[in-house]
């Protein structure tokens, strides 16, 4: 069996990439996700007076910034966040790091101006949003873009006074009727230049041309397949900011129009309610859409079906987006189950005392 590349870690000072070290790191875990910030995990061991200096120097949360390298690829990339020291009862010193993504900055920057926008691509205003947070002094963490665009345009104003996260802004922008998908991707260019790059997608985030096979039995070591109903909903209505024009009566928010799904009642399912709150929309229009695009996730019972496989070939990082295909037969799917999903998340288990190199991908069903 071949030898899988190596993992490495390399810490950085967050806002200008000079490398402060390269640390032996085990128990690592990274996952990275659309949707979702990913995460990296892992224990630096502390064995004496040197490599303590050089951890000391080098491990500073919410200052260093971590890249994953497997051989000479970047797998993942994001921000120490939180660095546990422990010493056991033989006095062994570790160094337990718990990381972001490099969408994780983006949540701990409020906006403190009002911004309006009339009929501005959306993408336009997202880039908007991160070049807020970047041309501010001490706020640029190198992350690039391109200039394409989605062709849905949006009227928004964002108040100071609501001092919301440019993270959430960008989620709710997202969330909307007709919305995108976003994330800042980590890999090596064509130069050996690590790169963070802010990915948009329409409607969602598609990578890859070559169709990848997963069989089960097969390179599928194991499956889960929840199906989850909790959060399911045929009819719904949604919340806005309260209105008042007169300050001697009662407030009220100002809702969304009611949406029923007749024809899934009709089917046989039972009535579910369901509600969402957008504090800060007080246009009626714009709230009848963050309505209706709630309401459209809601309707239907959430899959995430999950798949082990073993890492390497075709299976990196690079799958997220990408749409493989497929196919189970077992005790379930006596006629076998043969479809295509996408990507939407994957968390590696990296090789460690003789266990497997592994990777756990999410799939989003059609």
């Amino acid at each position: 069996m071949a030898t899988a590349p190596p993992y490495r870690m390399v810490f950085t000072d967050l806002r200008s990439d000079t490398v402060l070290d390269a640390l032996p790191v085990h128990g690592v875990a990274l996952d990275d996700y659309i949707g979702k910030t990913g995460s990296m995990r892992g224990t630096v061991p502390v064995p004496n007076r040197e490599i303590a200096a050089r951890a000391r120097r080098a491990l500073v949360p919410g200052r260093t910034g971590v890249w994953v390298e497997r051989g000479r690829e970047v797998w993942w990339g994001g921000i120490l966040w939180t660095l546990a020291l422990a010493s056991d009862r033989r006095g062994f010193l570790s160094a337990q790091v718990q990381c972001g993504g490099w969408e994780s900055y983006l949540y701990r920057r409020l906006l403190l101006d009002t911004l309006t926008a009339e009929q501005v691509d959306q993408f336009d205003l997202v880039r908007e949003l991160v070049d807020y947070v970047q041309n501010t002094e001490g706020g640029n963490l190198g992350i690039t873009y391109d200039p394409h665009t989605s062709g849905v345009l949006r009227d928004r104003t964002f108040l100071r006074y609501d001092l919301p996260t440019i993270g959430d802004l960008l989620d709710d922008l997202a969330a909307a009727e007709n919305g995108f998908e976003w994330r800042v991707a980590s890999y090596r260019d064509a130069d050996g230049r690590r790169v963070k790059r802010l990915q948009l997608g329409h409607p969602v985030i598609r990578t890859g041309t070559a169709e990848i096979v997963l069989d089960h039995p097969g390179p599928v070591l194991s499956y889960t397949w929840p199906t989850d109903a909790t959060k399911k909903a045929n009819a719904w209505q949604s919340r806005g900011a309260s209105i008042n024009n007169n300050q001697a009566a009662e407030s009220f928010p100002l809702m969304s129009e009611q949406l029923v799904d007749d024809a899934n009642i009709a089917a046989g399912w039972p009535r579910l309610d369901g509600t969402s709150d957008h504090t800060t929309v007080e246009r009626q229009e714009t709230l009848d859409s963050h309505a209706r695009a709630d309401w459209t996730a809601a309707r239907n019972p959430v899959e995430i079906p999950e798949v082990e496989v073993l890492l390497g070939g075709n299976v990196t990082p690079a799958l997220l987006g990408a749409t493989v295909r497929l196919r189970i037969r077992d005790l379930w799917h006596p006629t076998a189950l043969d479809a295509r999903y996408r990507v939407v998340g994957l968390s590696i288990t990296p090789p460690e005392r003789g266990r497997p190199e592994t990777a756990r991908l999410y799939l989003e069903v059609p």
